[in-house]
């Protein structure tokens, strides 16, 4: 575990140059005090490993030393075939590079290892897209990517509605691939004021405005809503701190909130709750099962569902036939029970 640990450090500072044993500990997930140890053996071993001490010091590897470690168990080998998707790759047009990547990962594995590819291959498949989306990239995906990598500006128009389209200028982020739905992530740039004058220096050579508005946060597209996609031909300055994922998770978590605006109560059947993630939407069953209270002695238990509104309710609450009874609102109750009744003409 240690020596684990150890590799992991010379590897932190070999890839960032500096940094500071609080970021280590971060890194590692240990104290600042077991860092101080780490480093103690390491230099005990050999390995250059100097602290600059006062404002803006840290650990550093001294003259350009890097590692030649080699020690790749197979698990390891094999996990490095598992971190791309060759599909949603080729999309963004990275598909050679990765391509390129693997087969000097494989060149530099020991032969012990050289079967990795086929080995992970045979056993794991990841198909990202979702089952009934279009299977075609969306057609600005692969200029989108581009401006990704190189922070430049793009402007474009955006379907918001069945016919309302907006022109944006947005600062380009990241992308998300979501069950088989591509985002954009992007910062909307500040609007400067109109009195706002380029400052002297490199910003205004580059063209960039100080004392304008803050800008308008980050936002998120959805890609094969975006059309006419042009480059701005200038760069960005990006937010070197800016956690997509984070930022991913709560925009989400929000999505969620937001759509389920209604709750319904409904009482389910030991069969109802095991079939309701299936019926509803994931989190939504999640939130009603952890909900619900003690079962009957006949096995029903009364719960909190919920829904994004009364009709898809209705919809997806049928799906479970009889193991489900709605209790409130009276309006739900009364559609299921005339769907029912209609289903049960038919079958006379």
């Amino acid at each position: 575990m240690r020596a684990s640990r150890l590799i992991s450090l010379v590897l932190l500072l070999q890839s960032r140059e500096r940094m500071t044993a609080a970021e280590l500990a971060r890194e590692l997930e240990v104290s600042e005090r077991t860092v101080y140890r780490d480093v103690e053996a390491l230099s005990a071993a050999g390995v250059p490993v100097y602290a600059e001490q006062g404002r803006g010091g840290g650990y550093r590897l001294v003259g350009g030393y890097r590692t030649r470690l080699t020690g790749l168990s197979r698990e390891e080998a094999e996990a490095l075939f598992l971190s791309g998707l060759p599909g949603p790759a080729e999309d963004m047009g990275l598909a050679d590079a990765v391509a390129a990547a693997e087969l000097k990962v494989l060149a530099a594995l020991p032969a012990a290892l050289r079967d990795a590819p086929e080995r992970t291959g045979g056993r794991f498949h990841l198909d990202a897209p979702g089952w009934f989306g279009e299977s075609a990239p969306p057609p600005v995906l692969r200029e989108l990517t581009r401006a990704v990598w190189r922070d430049e500006v793009v402007r474009f128009r955006y379907r918001r509605g069945r016919e309302e389209t907006v022109a944006r200028t947005v600062e380009p982020y990241g992308l998300v691939l979501k069950n088989g739905t591509w985002y954009l992530v992007a910062r909307v740039p500040a609007e400067p004021r109109p009195d706002a004058r380029p400052e002297p220096g490199p910003d205004a050579r580059s063209g960039e405005r100080r004392g304008g508005r803050p800008g308008g946060g980050h936002r998120t597209y959805r890609v094969d809503r975006i059309a006419d996609l042009r480059p701005g031909g200038e760069r960005f300055d990006r937010d070197e701190g800016f956690d997509l994922p984070g930022y991913w998770a709560v925009q989400a978590e929000g999505f969620l909130r937001a759509m389920f605006r209604e709750e319904v109560t409904i009482r389910l059947s030991s069969q109802g709750r095991r079939m309701l993630r299936y019926a509803v939407e994931p989190s939504a069953a999640r939130r009603a099962l952890e909900d619900a209270g003690a079962p009957d002695p006949d096995g029903w238990a009364v719960t909190t569902l919920p829904v994004e509104s009364l009709a898809v309710a209705g919809t997806e609450l049928l799906k479970l036939g009889a193991e489900v009874e709605v209790l409130d609102p009276p309006g739900l109750r009364a559609m299921i029970a005339e769907t029912a009744a209609r289903v049960a003409a038919l079958y006379r």
